[in-house]
């Protein structure tokens, strides 16, 4: 695992990245998040981890940027009235969890994408279409089912969903 990149801030506000031997704004911090790049960023006098203190920086300037804000003034309000009640601590909890299944579910999808994509087109279109009928055929006997009536046998996986083409013989 890489080590954190140590950022230092000086007094006079300047942050100073100690990897690239450089100094950096706001928006590069932002990049090195967006890039999954580990950082810390220390005060220089105290030595104090100040890392969340210039997250918030960044979040207020992206706000502030233009566009469509994240935060709406009603969810910045019930954020604050969080602060100093008995479920400041659970709202905190639900909000990460959330944030951490959001990320998730987000990357599974582009490694989905990607993977269909990369794939032959008609593999993929033929195992949906497959998948689509085996519903289609669980979902008609459900309700076949629900509603008195004889359902047929499902198929097996791969043998076609669809109904059956056997015409019964005439009386």
């Amino acid at each position: 695992m890489t080590e954190k990149r140590i950022i230092k801030k000086y007094p006079n506000r300047r942050l100073y990245d100690t990897t690239e031997s450089k100094y950096i704004t706001l928006e590069d911090v932002r990049h090195l998040i967006v890039q999954g790049v580990p950082f810390c960023v220390v005060d220089k006098q105290t030595e104090e981890d100040i890392t969340r203190s210039i997250l918030l920086q960044i979040i207020i300037e992206q706000e502030e940027a233009g566009g469509s804000p994240f935060f709406s003034t009603d969810a910045l309000q019930q954020l604050i009235g969080f602060y100093g009640k008995s479920m400041q601590n659970l709202a905190a909890q639900y909000i990460q969890q959330s944030l951490s299944l959001f990320t998730n579910q987000q990357q599974r999808l582009s490694e989905q994408v990607t993977r269909a994509v990369s794939s032959n087109p008609m593999t993929v279109w033929s195992k949906m279409t497959e998948q689509n009928l085996e519903l289609w055929q669980r979902m008609q006997n459900e309700f076949l089912k629900a509603t008195g009536m004889p359902v047929s046998p499902a198929p097996a996986a791969g043998a076609g969903a669809g109904p059956s083409t056997d015409i019964p013989p005439k009386d």
